[in-house]
């Protein structure tokens, strides 16, 4: 495998040039879009939810882990995530600014922002429990209308887990699978040619665009001690249909507790956003009635072995 840096995008840049570089590489790579503070705030918080396992490292100015190793459906993993999901700063941070104009500029239109949010934790010492190659439209049961939006909440360097991304992989469409460990569980097949993947060290507020057939993968968290953590969500052209799965919380089918009722019942009347895909017509699919079957019958499954 080679590694060459991620190609360097600014807002500072035409909407066009943005828009033909995302055609081009599958990806955009943002430099210093979000507010450290913000990112810093969010970060905390999570933080708040895993205080007996993650701490804040005052010189590192990172997350570190205190006690034991996890990784996604770990149950230090599944204890926190629903109060992770729940935070106002981590659903709401999405729909502002200037998330909310890379999205469309973009689609070059309103964009559908994904009811399901995504919160990355990556801890050392779960070698081989990283993200294998995939593609969203796989895994979202997305089309080409759809990209994802990955924040860094911290700097991230080479031994952190940092994400990584096949350069022109979305111009061969959607790709055969098969099972693999990592958070998701698949992979997808990666052709001969294509031997060079694109990363680099992120900053703090740094924001990764890709395109839903844009393979990307997540390097191992080989560091010490350090708790890589990153967020992401998924959008689309508003009135582009949406596969009903997406409307449930990240986890939420397996995750007992993870229900949007949860995520909702201690904020305020006057938070944005609370339920505001409700009106969106474009959903195909299961029924949400259907998609609540299907989840207890995957809980049944999983807790019977």
């Amino acid at each position: 495998m080679n590694k060459e840096p991620l190609v360097i995008s600014s807002l500072d840049e035409s909407p066009e040039v943005l828009r033909a570089r995302f055609q081009e590489y599958g990806y955009l790579h943002l430099k210093h879009v979000i507010e450290k503070k913000r990112c810093g705030s969010l970060m905390q918080d999570i933080i708040g939810t895993l205080a007996e396992t993650v701490a804040f490292d005052e010189i590192k100015q990172l997350p570190v882990l205190k006690g034991q190793p996890f990784s996604e459906t770990h149950p230090i993993f599944d204890a926190a995530y629903p109060n992770i999901q729940a935070l106002p700063r981590f659903q709401n941070i999405f729909h502002e600014e200037p998330i909310n104009s890379i999205m469309k500029l973009i689609t070059q239109t309103t964009p559908f922002i994904y009811p399901m949010k995504m919160a990355r934790l990556s801890t050392p010492k779960k070698l081989g429990y990283e993200t294998p190659p995939h593609q969203d439209a796989h895994s979202h049961q997305a089309g080409e209308t759809m990209a994802g939006i990955w924040v860094a909440l911290h700097n991230i360097e080479a031994t952190m887990g940092r994400l990584m991304v096949l350069p022109y992989s979305h111009k061969r469409g959607v790709r055969p699978v098969h099972e693999a460990l990592g958070v998701g569980g698949v992979t997808c097949e990666i052709f001969d040619d294509e031997t060079t993947w694109h990363v680099s060290d992120v900053e703090q507020g740094d924001v990764i665009i890709f395109h839903s057939c844009c393979v990307h993968k997540a390097e191992a968290n080989t560091s010490k001690d350090i708790v890589r953590m990153s967020i992401d969500t998924r959008f689309c052209d508003y009135g582009a249909p949406v596969y009903t799965s997406n409307l449930a919380p990240h986890h939420g089918w397996r995750i007992e507790a993870l229900s949007w009722e949860y995520i909702y019942k201690d904020w305020s009347e006057d938070e944005p956003n609370q339920y505001y895909w409700r009106d969106y017509p474009y959903f195909h699919g299961p029924s949400e009635d259907e998609w609540q079957k299907l989840a207890q019958s995957i809980n049944n499954d999983v807790n019977t072995g």
